[in-house]
């Protein structure tokens, strides 16, 4: 193995250091932060957090919109010793549920309008629930405060519940060095600075939507955090804020490229960068015809080990369907199916090697050891790696390009939506007897969700009663597009459900 050097790290909090004291860090909708202001705020609500829960280690949640507490989050808690769980703010309760139960968080923070969803042994026991203002309020008038950490850089920072193609969400650990490092790479490809506005649509509770803040932040920058409602919102932010940088997933870029763009609009973004989910050939084509002047960025990326690839935008137009090269401290090697380093344009396993690589699962020893294991003995870095069940291929000019998955995830509108999640609700509301979720390919969603189902037969009016019953138990991005109902299942020759023949006959 060859030895590879691990550029200095500082712990996470430290970010928030870099900026010029009246650079402006974050602006939101009622207030603009300076970076001298965003100090000062920091500091005193991870005093606050400190104080609340003095245990090294403990678990904090957050359940919130885009605002200046699920902003400040990602540092504070660092700074205090704590770890952040920041919650998607669309989930409903039964994730919410599982979330805090699976973490064991001792706090909850939210919007009130959402907590007031939660039912009856949602919360355990042992955790605090506190309203969003209330919390800011308590912290700002603390007077406790605490200035920029020395934490291990390799301690745990934060756990970010992501889908899997089975059961439900995963949390995955990422350390200070996860996030410092992630933040420090996708500044550096993107070439970000301190005169760059980032509009941050993504959300904060995604690797890549947390990004947006912290590689914003370490170039010295402005983040705009907007949670819209159509896309003609994104559109006049970009004006309003003159906004340099934005992020975005392939179902958005479809319906910015609807829009009418004025051309002095259009000339305020400098760089785009796109994540969950390819551009097609015809997106690009638009996305550069609209936005001539910005560099146009596709990435590839797993939350595991945060981001693996990039295309220098300088290729996209001659190489549309590639996802590019390895980031800044990444390693990618592709191994076929023999266990050796794929030979040009033969596809392999796309295995992710560095220092961006997470710590594993939250507390799943088995699902860890099925995802994380040593490196390839080729690896420059060696250690664990993240092997994604992805099938890529690298041509002759090294770029990679995508494959296939391995399993059966279904991506949506940049979400990663798990089947069996899925069909797990299906049956809980006792009024189907067996279930298959599909993702089938569709150019504005990437994937659509389709649930077929065998109604039980004592359930009463089930094609009424089951679309109201998902409405109740389920986020929106996870409502299937169509159910189909069928009075037998098809059976593959292993005795089990067969989800290939019902994919081939649904996309057909």
């Amino acid at each position: 193995m060859r030895s590879a050097a691990i550029p200095s790290i500082c712990p996470l909090d430290h970010l928030a250091e870099i900026g010029d004291d009246d650079g402006t860090a974050l602006v939101l909708r009622t207030a603009t932060l300076s970076y001298q202001e965003l100090r000062s705020r920091l500091s005193r609500l991870a005093g606050w957090l400190a104080s609340r829960m003095p245990e090294s280690g403990a678990r904090v949640a957050t359940w919130s919109a885009k605002g200046e507490l699920t902003c400040l989050m990602p540092l504070a808690a660092a700074r205090a010793g704590l770890v952040h769980v920041p919650i998607n703010p669309l989930l409903k309760h039964a994730q919410v549920r599982h979330i805090l139960s699976d973490s064991g968080s001792v706090m909850l923070i939210g919007t009130p309008a959402r907590l007031a969803t939660l039912q009856a042994g949602d919360v355990p026991d042992h955790c605090e629930v506190l309203a969003e203002d209330d919390a800011l309020e308590a912290a700002m008038a603390s007077g406790s405060a605490l200035g920029a950490s020395e934490a291990d850089p390799n301690s745990l920072a934060a756990i970010l519940y992501t889908s899997g193609s089975t059961g439900k969400p995963k949390g995955v650990m990422l350390s200070h060095a996860n996030m410092w490092l992630g933040a420090q790479s996708v500044a550096t490809y993107l070439g970000l600075a301190a005169d760059d506005h980032t509009l941050a649509v993504l959300p904060l509770s995604f690797d890549y939507g947390q990004n947006q803040l912290l590689s914003t932040w370490y170039a010295g920058g402005c983040v705009v955090p907007l949670d819209y409602l159509v896309p003609r919102d994104v559109m006049k932010a970009i004006d309003r804020h003159a906004i340099t940088t934005l992020a975005a997933v392939p179902p958005l870029w479809v319906q910015l490229t609807e829009l009418d763009w004025p051309a002095e609009v259009a000339g305020n973004l400098r760089r785009l960068s796109n994540s969950g989910g390819a551009l097609t050939p015809d997106l690009v084509k638009k996305l550069r015809g609209l936005f001539p002047q910005a560099r146009l960025f596709a990435m590839y990326g797993l939350t595991e080990a945060f981001r693996s690839t990039f295309l220098d935008p300088a290729l996209v137009d001659a190489n549309p369907t590639s996802i590019g090269k390895e980031i800044p401290h990444a390693e990618i090697l592709v191994v076929n199916d023999s266990g050796q380093i794929a030979a040009d344009n033969e596809e392999g396993e796309l295995v992710h090697c560095g220092p961006l690589v997470a710590q594993g699962y939250w507390q799943d020893a088995q699902r860890t050891a099925e995802r994380y294991k040593p490196a390839p003995k080729e690896s420059c870095y060696g250690a664990m790696a993240v092997w994604s069940g992805d099938r890529v291929r690298r041509d002759a000019d090294g770029l990679l390009y995508f494959v296939g998955r391995r399993d059966a995830m279904i991506k949506s509108a940049g979400n990663r939506i798990s089947p069996q999640e899925l069909e797990d609700a299906a049956l809980a509301t006792g009024l189907v007897a067996e279930a298959v979720a599909l993702g089938i390919p569709d150019e504005r969603l990437g994937h659509a969700i389709h649930l077929v189902v065998r109604a039980r037969a004592d359930a009463v009016d089930p094609q009424e009663e089951l679309p109201k019953k998902l409405m109740q138990d389920l986020p929106n991005f996870m409502q299937p597009k169509v159910i189909h109902w069928r009075e037998a299942m098809p059976i593959s020759p292993n005795g089990k459900l067969d989800r290939t023949g019902l994919f081939t006959e649904l996309a057909a």
